[in-house]
């Protein structure tokens, strides 16, 4: 056995007992111990942790721990750039796709309201969500810890708050979604791109209230649900304009697509 320093900085100690939170603790490890063991087997996940120092260097997670080390581990940075430094993981895609687990299917709804492609079925299990991640590059969005120390797993995200909008603002924030989100571009039931559609090609579906006050349309291709901006439109624009800042300069295309109400 070695015994090593371990102090967790930010939101990673949310996940450590009270009496271990924002303070340096020695452990025991085990001699062959690597540094993602240790930090597992402390109760942080591996895709929660964004930067790693050994005695004051750069390290990455298959580091073997020796005896007096002492190791900070850090969340993501939000004020500095980091970049030069060693990240223990690649890079996420410039523009992520999601695959959330069977608790978050409010935020799914959102997510794909802001134009994200994000799977969720609330029958996934956690082999297949983490079968799923690996085979199509997702990052897994979960409040499941223990899915996200899985080996397999290299981007996730662990949902601190209940609530879908809180979660909604919180991935946003952390994840830095804003410039990349395409509001009402995907449809919320199927997850595919939605397309314009002339009003006469669905004039027959339409409400007559809805026929009157709109005229422009979207649908899907596989559901064939028509959307137009609707009463769920004004809720939907202040919730991503609460976590973009501003409110959103949409290019035609993208407005045209811009409301949830299905028709029949």
């Amino acid at each position: 056995m070695v015994t090593a320093r371990f102090r967790f900085y930010g939101e990673l100690n949310d996940f450590l007992p009270r009496e271990r939170r924002g303070r340096a603790f020695a452990t025991s490890c085990a001699r062959a111990a690597t540094v993602k063991h240790m930090i597992e087997a402390l109760g942080v996940p591996h895709t929660e942790v964004e930067l790693i120092l050994a005695n004051g260097e750069t390290s990455d997670f298959d580091r073997l721990l020796e005896e007096g080390d002492r190791v900070a581990v850090y969340p993501k940075f939000e004020t500095f750039d980091i970049t030069p430094l060693l990240r223990v993981r690649e890079r996420p895609p410039r523009r992520p796709r999601f695959v959330a687990d069977a608790h978050l299917g409010g935020l799914a709804r959102l997510l794909r309201m802001a134009g994200f492609d994000t799977l969720y079925d609330n029958h996934y299990h956690d082999d297949q969500i983490a079968a799923i991640a690996v085979d199509e590059d997702r990052v897994v969005l979960t409040r499941d810890r223990e899915l996200l120390k899985r080996r397999t797993v290299t981007h996730g995200c662990y949902l601190h708050a209940l609530r879908p909008a809180q979660q909604f603002h919180e991935l946003f924030e952390r994840l830095d979604l804003a410039a990349s989100a395409r509001p009402f571009t995907i449809c919320l039931h199927c997850n595919l791109p939605l397309r314009a559609v002339d009003k006469a090609a669905v004039l027959h579906r339409l409400p007559p209230s809805v026929r009157a006050l709109h005229d422009e349309f979207n649908t899907c291709d596989r559901c064939a649900r028509v959307f137009w901006k609707g009463s769920h439109h004004k809720r939907m624009t202040e919730l991503l304009d609460s976590v973009t800042g501003a409110a959103r300069q949409r290019a035609p295309g993208v407005e045209s697509a811009a409301n949830p109400d299905p028709g029949p």
